[in-house]
């Protein structure tokens, strides 16, 4: 046997090998799947949804890889605020919004009486989370959440979404066919979870269904309630952009630290635009999503109202600040800079584990840029004598590598 016959002959018995793996697997895989659906439709007949949509809905369902596939998948690079800010905050985005507030000012303003909701917010969170309707995601909830549910991660939290996914179809609110949305089963104009949408939807049409998909009128009524239900409160706006005096302790930031606006007053703080900051009793924190030479916002309840929706502190600026150009109001006085650093999941890790070393608590080392660690980077600022904004930047990020590496040597 010549070498090139030998090796053609390896060569097929190792594809013929991988395929046989690969068909094994697939086939495991599946077996797996099935048992996992055969589970789910017991524990739904068990908690009272009907056999109906059971068979419907769990009889049918598929398994989406992709879903996986995304569910595994984190960006790579961190995001800063001028990222997010900006990709989110256009002029486009801006322009639509007004048209909507218009088109849709009646309901709206009925909503308001009932509420005490502002039209202005209601439209903001419709613009961040679809667009204003424009896409609510394509994919099916059912096939995503029995995919998620079958899956070791998570799969405690997205089989009691499933349920209540079964328990609205059952319900008649919508089929099993448009229920669409997003690949980790967020819902319609508002992007609810099924869970969300049990305990906050309203049938505010009169149809008989809670749809958030069909009716303008459910989705607006039901993120109202979401928001009035997590205690907004109509006296106050979220916040405001601020004017910081150029002596500031930025070691008062955060969304931790919590004054009265007549304190805030008496450090010097301003507005950028409209009438000055009463002296008054009202608490708010102050925030520098992109550190001192960035925008300074002072935010009041209402905005930790709005983190109850998303817990990202950009999102809720993002949802204040549309919110305001919506309504009229001026873009930012102070823009934020353009990103100095491209910082990784794995450096962040990095970084806070060097800050625990150096003794400052940054929270678990899980690669995400939140508030405590922008915390613990405010405190090494500090003891450092630099300007405790807690922003990170390529020299800082070198400086507390260095120092922790000389402890741990």
């Amino acid at each position: 046997m010549t070498k090139t016959t030998r090796f053609k002959v390896l060569e097929r018995a190792f594809l013929l090998s991988s395929l046989l793996f690969f068909c094994t697997f697939e086939l495991a895989a599946n077996q797996q799947f099935s048992q996992c659906v055969s589970d789910l439709k017991f524990q739904a007949r068990q908690q009272g949804i009907s056999e109906s949509t059971v068979n419907q809905v769990l009889g049918k369902a598929k398994h989406l890889s992709r879903v996986i596939e995304l569910d595994r998948r984190q960006p790579e690079f961190t995001q800063t605020f001028a990222g997010y800010f900006n990709a989110r905050i256009t002029d486009e985005r801006v322009r639509n919004g007004r048209n909507q507030l218009n088109k849709n000012i009646q309901l709206l303003e009925k909503i308001y009486q009932e509420t005490g909701i502002p039209p202005k917010y209601l439209v903001s969170f419709w613009g961040l989370e679809t667009n204003y309707g424009g896409y609510f995601g394509s994919w099916s909830v059912p096939d995503s959440l029995t995919t998620l549910a079958c899956d070791q991660r998570r799969s405690a939290y997205f089989t009691q979404e499933l349920l209540n996914a079964l328990r609205i179809i059952d319900a008649g609110d919508i089929t099993a066919e448009r229920m669409v949305g997003s690949w980790a089963g967020a819902m319609g104009h508002m992007q609810f979870m099924p869970s969300t949408f049990l305990s906050y939807a309203k049938d505010a049409d009169g149809d008989g269904r809670r749809d958030l998909w069909g009716s303008i009128e459910d989705a607006m009524t039901s993120a109202a309630n979401f928001l009035l239900r997590m205690g907004w409160n109509p006296d106050f706006e979220w916040g405001q952009e601020v004017k910081l005096p150029s002596d500031f302790d930025y070691s008062l930031a955060g969304h931790h630290h919590k004054r009265s606006l007549r304190s805030w007053v008496a450090l010097g703080i301003t507005p950028t635009s409209g009438p000055g900051l009463l002296p008054s009793d009202q608490q708010a924190s102050l925030l520098v999503p992109a550190g001192h030479q960035g925008p300074a916002f002072l935010v009041t309840q209402n905005f930790h109202v709005i983190m109850r929706w998303n817990r990202s502190e950009f999102y809720a600026l993002s949802v204040g600040h549309l919110a305001d150009r919506i309504a009229g109001e001026p873009a930012l006085s102070q823009q934020p800079p353009p990103d100095d650093i491209k910082i990784t999941r794995e450096q962040v890790r990095q970084l806070q584990k060097d800050l625990h070393t150096l003794g400052i608590d940054a929270g678990d080392a899980d690669g995400v840029m939140g508030p405590q660690t922008r915390t613990a980077i405010s405190l090494y600022q500090q003891k450092t004598q630099r300007i405790a904004d807690g922003h990170l930047d390529s020299t800082l990020l070198t400086a507390i590598r260095t120092a922790a590496s000389s402890l741990s040597h």
